[in-house]
């Protein structure tokens, strides 16, 4: 033991001296002492005492004591579990596990079976000494196993024949070898362990590492939803394979000595016991090819099923808004069905492997008696119970041997698809060529270039871009939707492939995306993004960006938390806070992609003076952009058309000399000069409640110019998350788990009718099991000189029978138990996935998805496979110790005041481990879903984190998130050996004290033989197993908590109230009333609209205007009840539609959202996903949008592939797709939601026009910042701070001189 422990503690040392290599890959390290121990702190936090721990510390375990009594006296939080010891942070174990990777020649992207084999020996070198100590201990363990087997036969002669003496030193050799099985075994499982931490370390950072890395193109081939797999699924799996590493050799070790001790005992007979064994083993072969089959297609079904639910946690908003929640969910349970039915084969696989590998000792046996019959070989008692204890210890790596078989299967395919991943192509880096500053004036130069988002495909995205761009300059890039805008800014950004041509920066790059990309985290780190905080420009760049007043109104200011995605942020918002994060990080070239869409008119005039001419004045800056307005200012503009630049110079010059540019300002003029001479077509006087002027103004509170406004009349709309805050902490419960999660797995199928034929079969199982060892031990003679009592033939036939019927009882056991699994299973995860699919928004704003994709994958995984497999090990536990116990006590009655206190005790050690082992077992899943939801939010975005080089901060993020989650995992395996320490220790004792009766009993008062028995059974005695099933169950049963806890959210309203059904016809006629309409985000928050009334009538268009903020969207949201009005309702053609169901009003009212979203699949799918069209009307649909041409380019045509989140589209063609939806639909009430913001002013002029003449009989709301877009409304509803200020024709408005609206068209005319 002094010599393990030296080699262990030696091996620590010389992890801990890695510190110079962690200097050199600027990983920080604590420094070490004089003497060159390490310090007690990593980053001044207190570390594990596993780190300092002494020897018998070390031996005992005693250095989680502390923790476990601060765990029984309160509820652990993740501040009281001490640091890792340094050399098993994430950052030393990847530092190891890179080197070797790249010692190996960093090759693994090659692809193939080498590459697996590299990353397999890269993780053998990193946990090389762990797996040596293990091999030693394992080996220690298997010695001192069969000492008892060995010795059985001699203290049966002994009882036979008693010598004081001879007796005593039994017991104590009995005693010590269990003493020494019992360190090393514990010690075995605790490094074993260990590697596991350290193996999942490594893979988690490999991972998160090579997606910060991916091109465009390898981000198509593998979608979040399979990375996500990869993450949660796969690396546990590799992982979880540590528990078996050894078993490979550990089972022909046990095979040879189990056959010398066999041999001892019955001579040739145990040549047969060696060929049973082998032909046991070779049936295992077409088993296991079945299961790796099986689970390769398991894995499969389950990334489609992950990518959908991915996809749809995303999008939910848009799918309440379309009524498409149902259609997506159905989808999901189909494909959870097609998981399904690869889960049973794998389960049964399983479950048939188990029987024949549970009934193996059985059949060893068997064929090993039956042989010695055949061959005249004597049986006697003590032979007999040599072979059953040995036969005994073979079960275990017998019974192992399908887990090992069908984990290395698993492992394989894991470490397969892992590897697939990594051999995805990277962004390549050396596409840019960058040159000092100081060499040339250029900013941005492109000669030559061909790019193609596809690098295989011959249809090139950009074609013979040339373009030379100077230090500061201002460079405006415009054309029609789908010209190659946006791919050219990636392209200077490297995101895109270059065909050919040549790239050259000369600067820092910012970047502000066209679809903002906000981490879930305070404000202010999403403006600093990394850099250190200068108050004077920070507070100068909330100026710019019009920040300041959203700050003022949200209750935690700048500390407020972002939910996931920017969920709880208006889209203005989160384009301001990107544009801040822009400017603060004060780069050398400003790449911007739409910047002022998403922003009304009057914040996107004052963000381009204040921002692009202001603090960026100096800055290069390119900027798309399709509101011209904005083009005079620019020093260039490059017009584009089909993914060539056509045209390029000034404003003036390019004006006159081409026909693209020309199109799209004579489409913008002619918008203006129809804006500035706007005329009333129909009398809408009396659209206006009762007595009221034809203007409604509340004069008091104007709209005025952005220094004079006050906070008051800004945004109250979106935040502050919808408690006060968004969840940062992920909720868990506290205490035991209750006895109803219990009640409610095992009643949900069936109401538990099978749960007692279960346990019939367990205890029909251990009484033939029992009945047959007696069998054996009752019916042969004590020794030679004794006359057999029943003819051998007998003998054999009798225990055959026993077997056999034991044997069936394992299989209806077994094949009950799967049965009882999977469909529970199945049954919980509907349940989940139907409750989250019909939560409320408010859900979705304060949880993050990688929260419920957690439960998703994770959790689900674990209450298909792993916890019907934990109730099985602890039935098969418990009636194993109770037999046990039952047979050691029928010949020693003194035995059960032994056991009585025993069991007093293990149960109070097990309670008092409990308290602290459930709690770190909660931590473990609070603690996965970060690495997973950082992972998830990382790809997104992965442009934005590249272009502002900030690869390193989120490596260390996640390295942080990584070992957070490795801390409670660490100290969950140390409580854990604690426990099952302090068990092996009392059961030695027991087991000692047993054989101290068996020796004091005098002779002839019982059997010899069955006295032997007793101590067969009680080698394999030990009530940790009961304790170690009961509390891994316990620490199981927590996935069944976790998702029972999503079966309880708060719901929407039905979907169908079957007594207020609306007719089919309804809308018939579109006319919208609003009364006294009050809506508020939660019940403690302010009123968000605060008393709106007014109509809308039949077949008109209204506009509805106001600032970023001021209640527009909130109102589109309460029409579609996605939030409920607090006080006040809303009619449509008379109808209350509060009282119908949420289904009947979203499926009749139409929608284009602000943020256009198209799902990966097909074209066809995106635009009738609830299959109700025909294909003419498909294309119809796209021609009236513009896009029927485009689409017929495509290869398939309506079956054009759709990549994650439409990535192979352009933001303008998405908002086209999302009108060819309502174009097929024509509801009678359309809303239009910034649909157009996105496209260019002759496309948004066109779009206007086709909805004018395709949708004339409905009622039209349009949403609008771009007040072209309103040109032809017949009424403008004005809104501000939740209030109506202005609502009337756009004419009438207009002659009032002092109306907010006369004022706004104003200023956009002035820009």
């Amino acid at each position: 033991m002094i010599f393990c422990y030296a080699g262990l503690f030696g091996k620590r040392q010389e992890d801990e001296d890695f510190h110079l290599l962690e200097h050199l890959l600027k990983i920080s390290s604590s420094q070490n002492n004089d003497d060159g121990r390490q310090e007690s702190s990593v980053g001044g936090e207190n570390v594990t005492l596993y780190a300092t721990a002494n020897f018998f510390s070390y031996l005992t375990f005693s250095w989680m004591s502390p923790l476990l009594a601060l765990g029984y006296r309160k509820t652990l939080d993740i501040e009281d579990i001490p640091q890792l010891a340094n050399c098993d942070t994430a950052n030393v174990v990847f530092a190891r596990f890179r080197n070797k990777l790249e010692s190996d020649g960093n090759d693994i992207g090659t692809g193939g079976q080498g590459s697996t084999f590299k990353l397999v020996k890269a993780l053998i070198f990193l946990t090389w000494k762990e797996i040596l100590w293990t091999a030693l201990f394992s080996m220690v363990c298997i010695l001192a196993s069969y000492v008892g087997p060995y010795l059985i036969d001699a203290f049966v002669q002994y009882l036979i024949n008693p010598h004081q003496q001879k007796g005593y030193a039994l017991v104590f050799i009995f005693f010590i070898s269990m003493l020494i099985r019992c360190f090393f075994e514990r010690h075995l499982q605790f490094q074993l362990r260990m590697i596991s931490i350290r193996v999942r370390a490594a893979l988690f950072a490999l991972i998160y590492n090579k997606s910060l890395r991916l091109s465009s193109q390898s981000k198509q081939e593998h979608t979040s939803g399979e990375n996500i797999n990869l993450m949660s699924v796969d690396v546990e799996r590799i992982a979880y394979f540590s528990w078996y590493v050894h078993d490979i050799w550990k089972v022909p070790v046990q095979i040879v000595l189990a056959l010398l001790i066999l041999y001892k005992s019955l001579g040739l007979a145990s040549l047969v016991a060696l060929v049973a064994t082998i032909i046991l083993m070779l049936a295992n072969g077409p088993l296991g090819q079945l299961q790796e089959k099986f689970q390769g297609e398991l894995m499969d079904s389950k990334d489609r099923r992950m990518k959908l639910t991915s996809e749809a946690l995303r999008n939910m908003r848009i799918l309440k808004l379309q009524g498409w929640e149902m259609k997506f969910l159905a989808k999901i349970i189909e494909l959870r069905n097609v998981e399904t039915r690869w889960l049973k084969k794998v389960l049964y696989t399983s479950a048939i492997s188990s029987f024949v590998f549970m009934c193996g000792p059985m059949f060893v046996s068997m064929v090993t008696f039956g042989f010695c019959v055949l061959m005249g070989i004597r049986l006697e008692s003590g032979k007999i119970l040599s072979a059953l204890a040995t036969f005994e210890i073979l079960q275990r790596p017998i019974y192992n041997l399908p887990d090992t078989v069908s984990t290395v299967v698993r492992t394989k395919v894991s470490l397969d698809r892992i590897v697939s991943f990594l051999c995805l192509d990277d962004l390549n880096l050396c596409m840019i060529q960058n040159f000092p500053r100081s060499n040339s004036d250029i900013a941005v130069e492109i000669v030559k270039g061909n790019f193609s988002w596809d690098i295989h495909s011959h249809n090139l995205t950009l074609k013979d871009l040339s373009i030379r761009v100077y230090h500061g300059m201002k460079v405006a890039v415009c054309g029609s939707i789908g010209s190659g805008k946006s791919s050219l800014l990636s392209c200077i950004l490297g995101e895109m492939p270059n065909v050919s041509g040549d790239i050259k920066l000369n600067g820092t790059k910012a970047y502000v995306a066209q679809s903002p990309w906000i981490q879930s985290g305070k404000i202010v780190d999403n403006i600093l993004f990394g850099k250190e905080m200068d108050n004077e420009r920070y507070e100068m760049i909330l100026e710019a960006c019009s920040l300041k007043n959203d700050l003022e109104l949200w209750a935690f200011g700048d500390q407020t938390m972002v939910g996931d995605r920017g969920i709880n942020l208006s889209g203005g918002q989160k384009q301001r806070i990107q544009i801040a994060r822009a400017l603060y990080h004060d780069a050398d070239i400003y790449l911007l992609d739409d910047p002022f869409s998403a922003v009304d008119a009057h914040t996107g005039n004052h963000l381009f003076k204040e921002c692009l001419l202001g603090i960026l004045g100096s800055k290069t800056v390119i900027y798309v952009t399709h509101q011209l307005e904005f083009l005079h200012s620019a020093d260039l503009i490059l017009v584009m058309k089909d993914g060539r630049i056509t045209q390029t110079g000034k404003y003036e010059e390019i004006l006159s000399c081409g026909t693209d540019f020309m199109a799209l300002v004579d489409a913008h003029e002619k918008a203006l000069v129809e804006l500035n001479s706007s005329k009333p077509e129909v009398d809408l006087d009396n659209l206006i409640n009762d007595e009221e002027d034809c203007i409604i103004m509340c004069s008091q509170n104007p709209i005025q110019d952005d220094e004079d406004r006050e906070p008051k009349n800004y945004n109250i709309e979106k935040l502050v998350g919808l408690e006060g805050q968004p969840d940062q902490e992920e909720k868990r419960e506290s205490g035991g788990v209750h006895f109803s999660v219990y009640w409610k797995y095992v009643t949900a199928i069936y109401k538990g009718a099978l749960v007692p034929l279960i346990l019939l079969a367990q205890i029909l199982f251990q009484l033939l099991l029992i009945v047959s060892s007696y069998w054996m031990v009752l019916a042969t003679p004590i020794s030679v000189d004794v006359k057999p009592y029943v003819r051998e033939s007998t003998l054999i036939f009798v225990y055959v029978v026993l077997a056999l019927g034991s044997s069936l009882c394992v299989l209806i056991r077994a094949m009950l138990i799967v049965t009882v699994g999977y469909k529970t299973g199945t049954l919980f995860f509907n349940k989940m996935h139907f409750c989250i699919f019909r939560a409320t928004l408010s859900f979705f704003y304060s949880t993050p998805s990688g929260r419920i994709l957690n439960r998703a994958s994770v959790d689900q995984s674990a209450v298909d496979t792993s916890i019907p497999h934990q109730i099985e090990e602890l039935l098969i536990s418990i009636m194993e110790c109770l037999g046990t116990i039952a047979v050691m006590s029928q010949v020693t009655w003194q035995m059960l005041i032994v056991f009585i206190p025993m069991t007093v005790i293990c149960i109070w050690y097990q309670k008092y481990y409990t308290f602290t082992a459930r709690e770190l077992s909660r931590l473990i899943g609070v603690c996965q879903a970060p690495i997973i939801q950082h992972f998830a939010e990382s790809s997104l975005g992965s442009s934005t984190i590249r272009c502002f080089e900030q690869e390193e901060r989120f490596m260390d993020t996640n390295l942080e998130l990584v070992d957070r989650y490795s801390q409670p995992k660490f100290h969950f395996s140390g409580a854990i050996e604690w426990l099952c320490f302090r068990m092996d220790m009392l059961a030695s004792i027991t087991y000692a004290i047993c054989l101290v009766f068996l020796v004091l009993m005098p002779k002839g008062v019982l059997n010899p033989g069955v006295m032997g028995l007793a101590v067969t059974y009680g080698l394999s005695f030990s009530l940790h197993g009961v304790i170690w099933d009961l509390s891994s169950l316990e620490n199981k049963i927590i996935s069944i908590e976790r998702i029972l806890q999503y079966t309880c959210i708060p719901t929407e309203a039905p979907l169908l109230v079957e007594e207020n059904r609306p007719s089919c016809e309804w809308p018939s006629q579109g006319k919208i009333d609003i009364v006294d309409l009050k809506v508020q985000y939660a019940p403690h928050l302010p009123f968000v609209l605060r008393g709106i009334t007014c109509s809308f009538l039949e077949r008109t268009k209204i506009g509805i205007i106001g600032r970023t903020g001021s209640g527009k969207s909130t109102l589109v949201h309460a029409l579609f009840r996605m939030l409920e009005p607090t006080i006040g309702q809303i009619l449509i053609d008379g109808i209350n539609i509060s009282k119908i169901g949420l289904h009947d009003l979203r499926s009749r009212l139409s929608i284009i959202p602000q943020d256009p979203i198209m799902f990966e699949g097909t074209l066809r799918n995106n635009l009738d996903p609830l299959e109700e069209y025909t294909d003419a009307q498909i294309w119809e649909a796209l021609d009236r949008c513009q896009l029927g041409d485009e689409v017929r380019k495509k290869e398939g045509n309506l079956d054009s592939i759709v990549t994650e989140n439409g990535e192979n589209w352009s933001m303008g063609q998405k908002q086209l797709v999302c009108l060819g939806r309502v174009l097929l639909k024509r509801s009678k009430v359309l809303v239009l939601d910034e649909a157009t913001a996105s496209m260019d002013t002759k496309t948004d002029s066109l779009i206007q026009q086709m909805l004018r003449q395709h949708f004339s009989s409905s009622t039209v709301i349009t949403i609008a910042h771009r007040l072209t877009s309103i040109l032809d409304v017949d009424m403008v509803l004005l809104l501000d701070n939740g209030l109506v200020l202005e609502y009337d024709s756009p004419a009438k408005l207009l002659e009032m001189k002092s109306s907010s609206f006369a004022k706004l068209v104003k200023d956009y005319t002035r820009r």
